[in-house]
C-alpha cells in the first residue's frame, strides 16, 4: 500500500486522485486552507470505509510559515511517502501580496512546491519508488520568466503570473532531479490538459466569460486523471520526465537547462533573505 502527499486535494484532479487512491486502499494525506473541504474530504472517506487512511492537514500553503508547518506535521506522522502530489495554484486578475509579503502566485505556484519538494525528501527517499508529481504545464519557452522581476511588480497579469509560475517549476524539476534523483526519488512534470475543475481564483470581468467558456468544454475530472496513476504507479525510470496530456516530451532541450535552474535557485535563495518586498 502507498501513501501520498497530495497538496490542493479538497478540490478538482487533487480531490479526484485522493478518492481514487482511498478506493484502492491506500493512505492519502490532503494539504488544504478550507476547513470545511477538510470535513467533507474525511467524511467521505469514512463513509467509504477509509476512517484512518485519510488524513487532513489544515494550511495556506501561499504561506511560507504554514507550509513549513504542514510539512513538519507530515515528516513527525509519515517516515515514508510514496508520492508527493502538487495541485494547489490559485488565479489572480489583480497582483495581490500574502500575508507574508510576497506574490502569490509566485508563493502558492513556486514557492510552497518548491517548499515541499525539499521538506518531504527525506519520507521520500525512505519509499521503495518514491515519485514527486508537479501538476503545471510543462514545455514553455525560458522567455516566460521575468528573471528581473520575478514576482512581478511591473506589468502585472494574472494569466501572466501563471505562465511564469509554470516555467519556474519546469526549473524546479530539472534542480529537484538534480539533487534527490540519486536518491531515487523521481520528478515528473504533468500538463493534463484542460480540465473541469473548479478554476480556483478571483477573475476580472473580462477574463470570466473565457473561464466559463473553458469549464463548459474542458475534460472531465476523470479523464486527466490516467497520466497521473500511471506515474505515481510506476515512477519513469529517469530522475526527470515530463507529460503534456499523457505524451511524453523532452527534457533535453534549452528550455530545460541546468544553467538556468541554478539562476533560478540563487534568486530563490536571495529573495527569501531579502524577505518580502
Amino acid at each position: 500500500m502507498k501513501t501520498l502527499v497530495i497538496a490542493g486535494g479538497t478540490d478538482g484532479i487533487g480531490k479526484a486522485l485522493a478518492a481514487l487512491y482511498l478506493r484502492r486502499g491506500d493512505t492519502v494525506v490532503v494539504i488544504g486552507r478550507n476547513p470545511d473541504k477538510g470535513r467533507i474530504f474525511l467524511d467521505a472517506a469514512h463513509t467509504a470505509g477509509a476512517t484512518g487512511r485519510a488524513h487532513f492537514v489544515m494550511a495556506d500553503l501561499s504561506l511560507l510559515s504554514d507550509t513549513s508547518r504542514a510539512a513538519e506535521e507530515i515528516r513527525t506522522a509519515f517516515p515514508a511517502v510514496d508520492a508527493l502530489v502538487l495541485c494547489a495554484r490559485h488565479y489572480r486578475s489583480v497582483r495581490t501580496l500574502t500575508a507574508e509579503g510576497y506574490e502569490e502566485n509566485f508563493a502558492l505556484f513556486y514557492l510552497s512546491r518548491r517548499l515541499l519538494t525539499h521538506a518531504l525528501a527525506a519520507p521520500l527517499a525512505a519509499a521503495g519508488h518514491p515519485v514527486v508529481v508537479n501538476v503545471a504545464g510543462p514545455g514553455s519557452g525560458l522567455e516566460l520568466v521575468r528573471w528581473d522581476d520575478l514576482q512581478l511588480t511591473r506589468g502585472y497579469r494574472g494569466t501572466t503570473a501563471l505562465a511564469q509560475g509554470g516555467k519556474l517549476n519546469d526549473l524546479l524539476g530539472v534542480a529537484s532531479a538534480q539533487e534527490y534523483g540519486p536518491a531515487g526519488i523521481r520528478y515528473v512534470l504533468i500538463h493534463p490538459g484542460v480540465t473541469a475543475t473548479g478554476f480556483s481564483g478571483e477573475y476580472d470581468a473580462a477574463t470570466l466569460p473565457h473561464i466559463r467558456s473553458m469549464q463548459q468544454h474542458a475534460k472531465p475530472v476523470e479523464a486527466a486523471l490516467p497520466p497521473i496513476v500511471g506515474v505515481i504507479d510506476a515512477p519513469p525510470a529517469e530522475p526527470l520526465s515530463a507529460y503534456v496530456e499523457g505524451r511524453r516530451i523532452p527534457v533535453d532541450t534549452p528550455d530545460f537547462e541546468p544553467g538556468a535552474a541554478r539562476r533560478l535557485h540563487r534568486l530563490t535563495e536571495q529573495i527569501l533573505g531579502a524577505g518580502p518586498r
